[in-house]
């Protein structure tokens, strides 16, 4: 399975518009408070966004609205998967994709057959308070030594500059989040990830 190399992570169906005439195929839209029916009519607004310009969509954590969108990507950190249907997920025909930091979390998710499996912090991040410390090039190069030909997304930090190290240790996708969204020009940010990975 071939996933797109630039993996931005957004919080609104805004930002989707933004970028996703710019030529980005993969996204994923990760929003942690909303009420029930704004969430429910952002991943539904998302998903269309995404159809009209042959993006892939993936949701973060709300694996439930994704479900009732018609959305055919869900991405699950190791809580997230503590009250996850995964049953219901698959009988959806979603696909899956599930963080890890360690050993023990890669282990929890290789049994339950991921379509990729994102590593991070790679770099040290100011997204989130983490208790994991950076985990290098080298964990990269660890990770896809374990995981074969599953799809490793590197995340955590990630920046135009760094991109290539993580290319080059074994990742298959790069994930950016403030890079583009702390940006005093996230379009053009954009548009240098997408020259930078294709």
């Amino acid at each position: 399975m071939s996933l797109d190399r630039f993996y931005p992570i957004l919080d609104s169906p805004a930002w989707l518009e933004r970028v996703l005439p710019l030529g980005v195929k993969l996204v994923q839209l990760r929003i942690k408070d909303a009420a029930a029916d704004a969430l429910a009519g952002a991943i539904a607004a998302a998903q269309a966004l995404c159809d009209r310009h042959g993006a892939v969509l993936v949701v973060n954590d709300h694996w439930r609205q994704a479900i009732d969108a018609g959305c055919r990507w869900v991405h699950l950190g190791q809580e997230d998967l503590d009250g996850a249907d995964l049953a219901a997920i698959r009988r959806a025909g979603i696909r899956l994709g599930i963080s890890t930091h360690d050993h023990a979390e890669l282990h929890r998710a290789l049994a339950l057959t991921p379509d990729y499996v994102a590593l991070g912090p790679v770099y040290p991040t100011i997204l989130k308070q983490m208790r994991w410390h950076e985990q290098g090039l080298a964990r990269i190069a660890e990770w896809k030594r374990l995981i074969g030909a599953l799809p490793l997304v590197a995340i955590g930090g990630m920046s135009v500059e760094r991109a290539p190290g993580a290319f080059e240790a074994g990742a298959d996708v790069v994930s950016a989040v403030t890079d583009i969204t702390l940006n005093p020009d996230p379009e053009a940010r954009v548009r240098a990830w997408l020259a930078a990975t294709r």
